[in-house]
């Protein structure tokens, strides 16, 4: 909880400095987004499978559409999470409104056992992540499914603080 206390605070102030921000680290065409993800729909019944990720993570995105971020989550087993990861989204339509397809690839850090083999290549709690979603960008505000592997679809919203 702390931590998404911490991530949250670190958020806000982005979105409440993102004028002085620009000025040197941001150019033109680059996105900072915060996401949430409220929801996962597991393909297998199981009632002690957590259903409520919480999934809250900030990502920046250059006008090229390579991207790093970095969430928040309570996995599954209702561990605490995080998500640190580089990708690409490759856009169909204008930059304001279009449909997307996202690849993000990174380090799942928080599967501890008995839960260590439900992630590929955890070492120490420390695990690989492949990430694909499908969306749709209206504006500054995306919604995404999330295919998260072969167990289940992660719900994600999204809004640009920075554009």
């Amino acid at each position: 909880m702390r931590s998404i206390l911490l991530f949250c605070s670190l958020c806000l102030f982005i979105s409440m400095d993102a004028a002085e921000l620009n000025a040197g680290v941001f150019s033109e065409g680059d996105l900072v987004q915060v996401n949430f993800g409220p929801y996962i729909y597991h393909y297998s019944s199981n009632p002690r499978r957590n259903p409520y990720p919480w999934f809250t993570g900030v990502e920046w995105e250059s006008s090229s559409r390579w991207e790093l971020g970095g969430a928040v989550f309570s996995n599954s087993y209702y561990q605490p999470c995080g998500y640190l990861y580089g990708g690409k989204r490759f856009i169909y339509g204008s930059t304001d409104e279009n449909l997307f397809l996202k690849l993000t690839i990174g380090a799942i850090i928080g599967y501890f056992p008995p839960y260590e083999n439900k992630i590929p290549v955890n070492k120490d709690g420390i695990g690989l992540g492949v990430v694909p979603a499908i969306g749709y960008k209206y504006k500054r505000t995306t919604i995404q499914i999330v295919i998260l592997s072969t167990s289940a679809l992660m719900l994600n919203l999204g809004y640009d603080l920075w554009k």
